[in-house]
């Protein structure tokens, strides 16, 4: 590998971190929320805004990025980026109340709006042509790393502090478990923010700054000389035709023209949410509870759902170009919809009774004398068990002991419970999750395919927002089998629609694909 080559690697990489600092940022709530509930006693609904408001601002962040970038160049946004998520991970861990948690959760969501835009961008316009596909893949890659790792690292927060190591009870892993698990992305962020220091502006936002001098160096970098002059006339060529053509405006997106491909791209876009896969990565540990496993074993299990994910995310990338987009897509979400059905039905054949023994080994902060009353009493549905506890122990007390007396209580299959969130992560991580954004790079027109994309992307964003939002909720009212069981109907409209009126995008140049598609 050449010396070239291996610079063009590490700027990938570096700037790829972004990525993974967004899917840390966005999944390292997935283990607080157990803890953050009881101590700021929130309702259902505030439990999901502390998940879901990191992406609210996060399609804010989105908006800003481009244009922002645009004008003061993609490295310093990248900057800013990782100052908003080093903010962000502090702010979050010494958050005095749930006010200032959002606060600072919201700001990061800033920063993980504009890695999500900025890092495949930068990427994109630093690679050498034949290895852009592949350079580009690594912030993907990143981000499901970044979700992985935050798994792992709340997993062993929680398993050092429940030990008798001195050195975790020293630094506070019992007491300010949670905190420790939002903070530790500090150190990542500031790794990030270094790393930036080595990188180049970029060479595109250089020569629309008339940098041509420095944007020739940079390209010097990555390529031979003779390339790098051969690319910077092909981009001043590109620059000088874009000044020459009209620019895209939101109204072309509803020209009647547009239309069939947009609908594609707003519907495949909020299937991909709607079915509830942040459901899932965001509230692993308190799915995993929900079967009375404990947890300890919920945290493990929750790690797990992030090596799959992981490991389904490189089999897409793999075979993506191979198979075509389209029947990835429909193998997926039939996948999708079969495991959703079938956690549906392992909840549903869940029964919850407190028996004598059960009763003796829960912690002696429980009300021996009031849970005694529920002894032996079978329940058929975890609503009506938890609806009977906030009777016996009243509402504060119900939801601080709510996870120990669901473990204590609960009888079901807990391998088709795992079995049915591992084939859904699964199933989802090699079809829709990333495809769909492979679709969209395909499927709009040259002429309004940024705004198209930001269009669908934001709808994208604002479903997954509600879905992170209700999910606590919803288990709340709907209980855990009909809330899977509405996921897993969705899915199954979405497996119609794309056996339908998804298009095969594969092996289609964009042009051939844009006559296809637009009329």
């Amino acid at each position: 590998m050449s010396g070239k080559q291996l610079y063009t690697i590490r700027i990938a990489a570096i700037v790829a971190l972004g990525g993974f600092l967004l899917g840390f940022d966005a999944s390292v709530i997935s283990g607080v929320v157990k803890f953050i509930e009881p101590e700021f006693n929130l309702s259902k609904i505030q439990l999901g805004w502390a998940v879901s408001s990191i992406t609210l601002t996060a399609a804010l962040g989105m908006i800003i990025a481009g244009p922002m970038s645009d004008k003061h160049g993609r490295r310093k946004l990248l900057k800013v980026a990782a100052i908003l998520f080093i903010v962000s991970a502090l702010g979050s861990a010494l958050a005095g109340n749930f006010f200032w948690l959002i606060i600072f959760r919201m700001i990061g969501g800033l920063g993980v709006g504009a890695a999500l835009i900025i890092a495949p961008m930068y990427i994109a316009e630093v690679s050498p042509p034949e290895k852009r596909g592949q350079l580009v893949s690594f912030n993907q890659l990143n981000i499901v790393i970044g979700i992985s790792i935050a798994f792992f690292t709340n997993y062993l927060i929680l398993k050092w502090g429940n030990s008798d190591m001195e050195w975790a009870k020293t630094i506070g892993f019992d007491k300010w478990n949670w905190r420790w698990m939002l903070g530790l992305e500090t150190l990542p962020a500031i790794f990030y923010f270094l790393g930036l220091m080595m990188v180049p502006r970029s060479p595109r936002w250089l020569m629309t700054q008339n940098k041509r001098g420095e944007a020739l160096e940079v390209m010097n970098k990555v390529v031979s000389e003779e390339k790098a002059i051969e690319q910077i006339n092909e981009v001043e060529q590109s620059i000088n035709e874009d000044k020459k053509k009209e620019k895209s405006k939101v109204a072309d997106l509803f020209n009647k023209s547009m239309r069939k491909v947009i609908i594609i791209g707003l519907i495949v876009g909020i299937f991909q949410q709607i079915v509830g896969i942040n459901a899932v990565l965001f509230y692993a540990p308190m799915i995993f509870e929900q079967t009375g496993i404990g947890t300890d074993a919920s945290f493990i299990q929750a790690a797990l759902v992030g090596v799959t994910n992981l490991g389904f995310t490189i089999v897409a990338m793999l075979v993506i170009d191979k198979f075509g987009r389209k029947p990835l897509l429909i193998i997926g979400m039939m996948g999708i919809a079969f495991c959703l059905f079938l956690l549906s039905y392992g909840f549903n054949n869940a029964t919850y009774t407190l028996t004598e023994d059960a009763i003796a080994a829960l912690p002696k902060e429980i009300n021996q004398a009031q849970i005694t009353q529920l002894q032996d009493e079978l329940f058929e549905n975890d609503i009506d068990f938890k609806a009977a506890l906030v009777s016996t122990l009243g509402e504060d007390n119900a939801k601080v002991h709510e996870a120990t007396l669901v473990t204590a209580a609960a009888k079901m299959n807990t391998l088709l419970i795992l079995i049915g969130i591992i084939g859904f992560v699964g199933a989802y991580a090699m079809s829709i999750g990333p495809v769909m954004w492979v679709l969209f790079s395909e499927l709009f027109p040259t002429k309004i395919r940024g705004l198209a994309i930001a269009f669908v992307g934001f709808a994208n964003l604002g479903v997954g927002f509600l879905v992170q939002l209700l999910f606590p909720w919803e288990l709340s009212i709907l209980g855990n089998a009909m809330t899977f069981l509405l996921f897993g109907l969705f899915a199954v409209i979405g497996f119609l629609f794309i056996w339908f009126k998804v298009p095969e995008t594969k092996g289609k140049s964009l042009e051939e694909l844009e006559k296809l598609l637009v009329k």
